[in-house]
């Protein structure tokens, strides 16, 4: 399967039509190409797990890092849906995508608050958004979490890398404690890729799941590059998911190539391996991401579950 004649690195000359205008950028693909995809496998569109969304001064300052090539990202890194809020989300229609996250995370205390009010708005008013909340290791934390949960949080977002914390931390014990009881998944930033910082790996995260083996984490990026030791906690915990966030993509696989002889197992895993994209904030074309998956040559079935089933699953998504 192709995904509409998609070229090697994602990109597309004609750029990215949105309800019959195009818009322009190097490797914006059009949405046909993107629906082409999914409509090849019988499905109604594409669960995406990892999006962001952010406060406009917030996502500024991202882009901006972004294109400094800071200490997180280490390399040249041009961000392909530049694109105001609207429009961002006038795309990820026109790709078919049903459900997404709105991804924020602080980088120091006193901003999980904020952030999580903003995003209740965001998810409010827009439709197919997975209300999206956050936390980080401060006093309060705990009672935060537990009333984004009560009041309908669907999906948390931790960004060890980036926080610069330890997810096994006192400070998070009771937040930790208060997701595993209520089940809600946290999508965990928690692998050194694309930068090694302090916390990243997969020690603290198995003292974590040592602690709370219910919890429900997604594992971004399928924990790049500690691919292999982050499919054993998949392995050992089943409430370990992984999402494919830029992982097979020609950018990464440079990089922080997949190991090939690991694929069988993650066709095993095939039941908790979610599809994520990092729209907008990704260096090239949406539909690469959808190739790169196809290329692996896992199976229809796979494929599937993974842009789709298991995400309406542990989402409810219909």
């Amino acid at each position: 399967m192709t995904v509409g004649g998609v070229a090697a690195d994602g990109a597309a000359a004609d750029g990215l039509v949105v309800d019959g205008a195009v818009l322009d950028g190097a490797v914006l693909d059009g949405s046909e190409q993107v629906r082409a995809f999914w409509r090849e496998l019988g499905l109604p569109g594409l669960v995406d797990v990892h999006t962001h969304f952010m406060p406009e001064r917030v996502m500024a300052k991202v882009w901006a890092y972004f294109d400094a090539a800071g200490p997180l990202v280490g390399r040249e890194w041009p961000i392909a849906y530049r694109l105001a809020e609207e429009e961002r989300l006038a795309v990820l229609r026109g790709f078919g995508v049903r459900a997404f996250t709105s991804m924020i995370y602080p980088h120091k205390p006193g901003m999980a608050v904020w952030l999580n009010g903003w995003a209740a708005g965001f998810a409010a008013r827009t439709p197919g958004c997975l209300r999206t909340a956050t936390f980080f290791p401060e006093d309060g934390a705990a009672a935060y979490v537990r009333a984004e949960v009560a009041d309908g949080a669907r999906v948390f977002k931790a960004h060890v890398q980036v926080g610069g914390y330890d997810p096994a931390g006192p400070l998070l014990d009771p937040v930790w404690g208060a997701l595993a009881e209520a089940g809600t998944p946290v999508v965990i930033h928690c692998g050194s890729g694309p930068v090694p910082a302090r916390y990243t790996g997969p020690g603290p995260v198995a003292r974590l799941l040592a602690r709370h083996p219910r919890l429900r984490l997604v594992i971004a990026h399928l924990g790049m590059p500690e691919y292999v030791e982050f499919l054993d906690l998949a392995e050992r915990y089943p409430g370990v998911h992984l999402d494919t966030t830029m992982a097979f993509t020609d950018f990464f696989e440079r990089t922080a190539p997949f190991p090939r002889a690991a694929l069988g197992r993650l066709a095993d895993l095939g039941d908790r391996v979610l599809f994520g994209s990092d729209f907008p904030n990704i260096p090239y074309g949406y539909a690469h991401a959808l190739e790169a998956l196809t290329r692996l040559e896992l199976g229809e079935e796979w494929l599937r579950a993974v842009c789709y089933g298991n995400g309406a699953r542990l989402f409810g998504v219909g």
